[in-house]
């Protein structure tokens, strides 16, 4: 359980890629996670909408965002129209009670799309009651040529958006301030990507603190200024060769999101060898390997 208050700490169903989906819900069950950002991509359980309800309720994990199909390789999944596929988002997210849709901004080649965006993410924010937080990206380097694939750009902050996902990998990718990227979010930040980076051109997503990004810094803002949207651990854990040391790596994650979390008294006392109350655990996290997914 989390200590209260503050915001929920789920986990992305892309951490325990290449596991299914499945095996997201069964670890952050495991672990302790307050939820799930279910990430819609090849696996077909993640397309399908009541089988990803019936392992939230089966594990007991509620889904409290939903990550659209807009990657570059996910073009395909339920539609090849981005704007259903955005619509269709929204819908998931109303069918599974979760409150957030996440998605990227426009790929340039995607004209029509990207005329289209600002005003869809409005709309459908607008009609279902469900908040769309448009993600900050990062630029695509090959050898000496620096590309920015996206429309008009990775920064979402410079369109400007209702509700916005602060992705830390991701500033770490483009060499964003992320504290400055954070106050131009303003009230408008809504979901949080914890994660890190070394600053290198690869998207890493690494386990938040093993890179160069403020995760501290950022946790503890939020917690100090009274933050309620989720934070969600997007960690790459794909070169991990056993499910234990997936298990290890997330609950790492967690327990650094949980003790960055906690409201500035609360870490004073930690500081000065003080017990805070209450403390935060997570249960039956590393010392065992789960079962396998069976779905």
């Amino acid at each position: 359980m989390r200590p209260e208050p503050g915001p929920p700490v789920a986990l992305s169903t892309a951490s325990v890629y290449p596991e299914p989906v499945a095996a997201g819900f069964e670890l952050a069950a495991e672990l302790g996670y307050d939820g799930v950002e279910l990430m819609v991509w090849g696996d077909r359980v993640s397309q399908d909408v009541v089988a990803v309800g019936k392992l939230a309720e089966r594990h007991g994990v509620p889904v409290v965002a939903v990550h659209a199909p807009c990657l570059a390789v996910t073009q395909r999944v339920w539609d090849a129209d981005p704007i259903v596929r955005i619509r269709r988002s929204v819908a998931a997210a109303e069918q599974l009670g979760a409150t957030t849709v996440v998605l990227h901004p426009p790929f340039r080649w995607q004209q029509r799309y990207a005329a289209q965006f600002a005003d869809e993410v409005a709309r459908a924010g607008e009609v279902a009651g469900v908040a769309l937080a448009v993600e900050n990206m990062f630029p695509v380097v090959r050898g000496r040529v620096r590309t920015v694939p996206y429309e008009p750009g990775f920064d979402p902050t410079d369109v400007g958006h209702r509700y916005y996902t602060l992705d830390l990998s991701h500033t770490a990718t483009a060499g964003t301030d992320a504290l400055a990227l954070l106050e131009r979010m303003g009230a408008g930040l809504h979901h949080v990507h914890l994660a890190d980076g070394s600053g290198g051109p690869r998207d890493e997503h690494l386990v938040p603190g093993r890179g160069t990004q403020p995760c501290a810094e950022v946790l503890q803002r939020l917690a100090d200024t009274g933050y309620s949207g989720a934070v969600v651990a997007e960690v790459s854990t794909r070169r991990c060769r056993t499910r234990y040391e997936r298990a290890e790596m997330l609950a790492h994650a967690l327990l650094f999101a949980r003790l960055h979390l906690q409201p500035t008294e609360q870490r004073r006392d930690v500081t000065r060898g003080r017990e805070p109350a209450p403390a935060p655990t997570v249960s039956r996290a590393e010392k065992r390997e789960v079962a396998r997914p069976t779905v």
